[in-house]
């Protein structure tokens, strides 16, 4: 049995280098059949992305929602639980966030910073427990539920910023910013890293040790793999599974959390920009494990800071960036598919 173990391990590092490969090799062809410089409209993404030190700051700040939406998705779907709500967790984290924010004005920061993401990490675990305990005392399907939730946390959103918690001023729908104290510390100005890119790749070594360093991570990953064999082994399945889901709900609160207070500072309609959703393409390529959601975020965050510069400077539109995302998406699942067939051939 070593032996297609071995096999599988080797097919999960190379899938996803062959489909980052073939997806820029066919979006390069697609740019040149479209009569533009396939060569000039990738180097320039690339230069966007890396090019200087406000370029690679501004692909760290794209990264870490990624990071936190990827990590919440694998961490349900390691639970066989499929998580299409962290996007309205994400949301309903930044507005508890903002609805919280000005309760703290006048505490010392350190003590202010971790009780506003708190709450929104608990927000969001609470958004994500729903879907939980529908899924297992009513039996709903969890991609219904959550993607239900989604629409009920938009909109909720959307009657916040026009309403209780529009600003002052009356003008936009939009809350009043966060005050500057209670904003996350910005590193290297003018660009805007801030600390809660160190947040979430703490975040990630505590996932990675909660999976596969203690019990309830063994549990997650039991209940994933066969709930039938896991619940006759003793394992409380049910209780896993909402568990799974705060832990999932709250990562993804804690990214809507950071992103109010570390980047917009101000919760508006359109918040978020679909992070929670191409957080699922994030845990799908990192093929579920924190470390590939890690490497994975970052590739994310260089195509999104990269887009305008390849719009800029080689006149193609930013879209080609979602058109190379699904491309990498649409082979990691062939080669899931081929790598699979091939293993059990040879076994």
């Amino acid at each position: 049995m070593a032996w297609p173990d071995r096999r599988q391990q080797a097919a999960g590092i190379a899938i996803p280098l062959i489909a980052i490969f073939g997806a820029f090799i066919t979006s390069g062809l697609l740019i040149q059949v479209a009569g533009y410089d396939a060569l000039r409209a990738l180097t320039a993404l690339f230069d966007g992305a890396f090019g200087n030190a406000y370029s690679l700051a501004e692909t760290g700040v794209r990264s870490c929602p990624l990071l936190l939406s990827g990590l919440a998705v694998m961490l349900a779907f390691r639970c066989g639980f499929w998580n299409i709500g962290v996007e309205g967790q994400f949301l309903i984290g930044a507005l508890m966030t903002a609805w919280t924010a000005p309760f703290f004005i006048g505490w010392t920061p350190y003590l202010a910073w971790p009780m506003i993401l708190f709450s929104g990490v608990f927000a969001g675990a609470l958004w994500g427990a729903v879907a939980g305990i529908l899924k297992v005392n009513r039996q709903v399907q969890e991609v219904i539920s959550t993607i239900m939730l989604n629409f009920i946390a938009i909109q909720m959103v959307s009657f916040a910023v026009h309403g209780p918690l529009m600003e002052e001023a009356g003008q936009f729908p939009q809350t009043d910013p966060v005050t500057a104290s209670l904003r996350l510390t910005r590193w290297f100005p003018p660009t805007r890293l801030h600390s809660g890119i160190l947040v979430a790749l703490i975040i990630g070594i505590l996932v990675y040790i909660l999976l596969f360093r203690t019990v309830i991570g063994y549990r997650i990953r039991a209940a994933g793999m066969n709930a039938v064999a896991a619940r006759a082994a003793g394992i409380p399945v049910s209780k896993t599974i909402i568990m799974t889901m705060c832990l999932s709900g709250g990562v993804a609160g804690l990214a809507g959390a950071i992103e109010l207070t570390g980047v917009t500072y101000r919760l508006y309609d359109q918040f978020g920009g679909g992070y929670g959703y191409t957080g699922i393409a994030v845990a799908l390529l990192g093929r579920l494990h924190p470390g590939g959601v890690v490497l994975s975020a970052i590739l994310f965050g260089v195509l999104e800071t990269g887009a305008n510069a390849m719009q800029r400077e080689a006149n193609v539109s930013a879209v080609l960036v979602y058109v190379i995302q699904a491309l990498i998406l649409l082979f990691v699942l062939v080669g899931t598919a081929v790598s699979r067939h091939w293993v059990k051939r040879k076994i």
